[in-house]
């Protein structure tokens, strides 16, 4: 049975190599190819929300429709006015910890610096 397992786990491995392989691809570049976007929407009440997302289309969509977090789903979305690409999960999420933590006149200096 140890054997049978050992057989598996390792055709499992070959298997995802020969795949990555044929597409030039390595596990670290498949990881670091989807970027991160930290996003700042503008609601109907003039209220900010902050997040991170890796597809801005589908999570603001999902705003959109009540789906996307606790303070959406009671404020209504109007438009994303700010975003910032990074290459890794975790800057975008310490830069998401930044901006939670300014005040509103602190990010909407940001937001205007876009414009």
């Amino acid at each position: 049975m140890v054997e049978l397992k050992n057989r598996l786990g390792a055709m499992r491995g070959k298997v995802f190599q020969k795949s990555a392989a044929d597409e030039g691809l390595t596990t670290k570049s498949c990881i670091n190819r989807m970027p991160y976007f930290v996003y700042i929407i503008q609601c109907s009440d003039e209220s900010l929300y902050t997040g991170i997302t890796n597809d801005l289309k589908r999570r603001f969509k999902q705003h959109k429709n009540k789906k996307g977090g606790n303070y959406t789903q009671s404020h209504l979305v109007e438009k994303i006015v700010h975003t910032e690409q990074f290459k890794t999960r975790s800057e975008a999420l310490k830069r998401e910890a930044e901006i939670k933590s300014w005040r509103r006149e602190k990010k909407l200096a940001l937001i205007k610096r876009d414009k």
